[in-house]
């Protein structure tokens, strides 16, 4: 491990924190774009393999980071990793925090929240369709994508209930394809 590798994670990192609007998922094209192309650390697949275990574990989506720090550097690497992601974000919000509820009625202020909720809502589509390329995903993949957005977006239907259905759906999905192979 070198200490270059740190520094380079550091460098990837800590701008994609202050950059993190919307939250983490806002970073996720920029995170695969420095990551997969501009680094060549990963690959589209191991990105789309990271993106997963992190999206499946408890927490922000930003942990992928830790992993990618992780197969960049090992544990220094995802410790790295890590704080550059939060560290800088976390001072930033505490200061913009601190001028946010003393400027309660400032143009300012309405300014920003019109102008940063549609780039947030940008951001993180984005990152969806960077996750979907990098995965691979077929229509089968995109059709439920569609249908589970839909489905959050215009109904009162627990996530669980969603997430229970489509695994149902793609087990007797997979188990109907493999019984007729």
């Amino acid at each position: 491990m070198s200490a270059n590798r740190l520094l380079a994670l550091m460098l990837v990192f800590s701008p994609l924190s202050i950059l993190s609007i919307g939250g983490g998922q806002a970073t996720i094209p920029e995170i695969q774009h420095q990551t997969v192309i501009i680094h060549g650390w990963l690959t589209n697949d191991e990105f789309a393999d990271l993106f997963a275990i992190a999206r499946a574990a408890p927490g922000p989506s930003t942990l992928i980071v830790a992993l990618i720090g992780w197969q960049v550097a090992g544990f220094l690497g995802a410790l790295v990793a890590t704080l550059a992601i939060f560290v800088p974000s976390s001072i930033v919000m505490y200061a913009a925090s601190s001028w946010w509820l003393r400027n309660e009625h400032s143009t300012i202020r309405k300014a920003i929240e019109q102008g940063l909720a549609p780039v947030a809502v940008g951001l993180i589509f984005a990152g969806m369709v960077i996750v979907l390329r990098a995965a691979h995903a077929g229509l089968l993949a995109l059709a439920t994508t569609a249908a589970v957005c839909i489905l959050q977006s215009t109904t009162k239907i627990s996530t669980y209930g969603i997430v229970g259905a489509v695994a149902g759906t793609y087990l007797i999905l997979f188990a109907l394809l493999h019984y007729v192979a």
